[in-house]
């Protein structure tokens, strides 16, 4: 997708480090506080653009993505809204999957010449091996990067690839040059972790099934396409795989991930169900959770959004000695 703000491209007339005229819609919206948020209720007019968008994520099963940006040179991942469970109170805000995530920021930013610097902007922030967590950059609210991740099942990041908002067009391929690099390595990630199919015992594949990791699940299950088919990044390690189908026990099957992918392949784990009979009709949803703000009322999902010990000591030495 080119651009999803081409009212806003074509609203910029002279490039500019600083100005921000192209960054909403014709409707004066700006589309990256647009979509539904887990966190808290948006209650912007959904616009155009993010409804075509949200459409377009269900058409397909998409698993890995980013959206780039300008005016910094970092690689941030989600989330950037949060609540106490997912970590706010520590100024940082993670999911389940934030191994993965820093895994995916790194790998991007490590192509990046300029990127993998702490200060290559010279601002007051720095980031350290060039990503940041986007809460703890800035809280945002209504953004396209957790919409992606908790709603349309699919691993985003967002890549701000020039100090400069809107750069010279002679600039392009200077651009193109640092970071072909970044862009080829991160697509290959789409190739990490594991994926397959889900069979009742007639060899059936089963749409609509919750397919779940044991110990980083998600608040909107992530489930089966219409083919049966499930995708989980996950780096390597051994992890139980839950695959849950209503009316039944859940069905648990461990998978070892090896260190390095095969032929450009996540590891096949096709899963047969030991079910005799006709399973029950499994109703399909569009989209698979309610569009509401899933986190609020979420304890903690995950031990990283729990402060350590060591982290307790030092903020205690910083409010006595402050």
């Amino acid at each position: 997708m080119p651009s999803m703000n081409p009212d806003g491209f074509e609203a910029v007339l002279k490039p500019d480090c600083f100005y921000n005229k192209g960054r909403e819609n014709s409707n004066f919206y700006d589309l990256n506080r647009n979509f539904p948020d887990a966190f808290e209720f948006n209650t912007v007019p959904r616009q155009p653009e993010t409804v075509a968008v949200m459409k377009w994520l269900n058409t397909e099963t998409f698993v890995l993505s980013a959206n780039l940006h300008g005016g910094a040179l970092v690689a941030s991942y989600p989330f950037d809204n949060g609540v106490p469970a997912t970590g706010t109170l520590y100024s940082r805000s993670l999911t389940p999957d934030d191994d993965v995530f820093q895994y995916l920021a790194r790998t991007y930013a490590s192509r990046n010449p300029d990127m993998r610097k702490r200060n290559p902007c010279r601002t007051k922030i720095e980031f350290p091996g060039g990503i940041v967590n986007g809460y703890f950059w800035y809280p945002l609210k209504g953004g396209m990067q957790d919409y992606n991740y908790i709603w349309a099942q699919c691993f985003e990041i967002t890549l701000e690839l020039s100090c400069c908002k809107y750069p010279r067009k002679e600039k392009l391929p200077s651009f193109w040059n640092e970071n072909k690099d970044s862009l080829i390595d991160y697509i290959k990630q789409v190739h990490i972790g594991v994926k397959g199919q889900i069979f009742d015992q007639n060899g059936t594949p089963l749409p609509n099934v919750t397919v779940e990791v044991q110990d980083r699940k998600h608040v909107c299950p992530y489930r089966t396409n219409k083919f049966g088919e499930y995708y989980l990044l996950l780096l390597p390690g051994v992890y139980v795989i839950e695959v849950t189908v209503p009316g039944h026990n859940p069905h648990l099957t461990e998978v070892t991930i090896p260190p390095k992918s095969q032929n450009f392949s996540a590891l096949k784990k096709d899963i047969l169900l030991p079910f005799t009979g006709q399973l029950d009709h499994i109703p399909e949803s569009d989209p698979l959770c309610p569009i509401i703000p899933l986190y609020r009322d979420l304890q903690g999902h995950s031990a990283a959004t729990k402060p350590s010990l060591f982290l307790f000591l030092v903020t205690l030495f910083h409010i006595l000695f402050k």
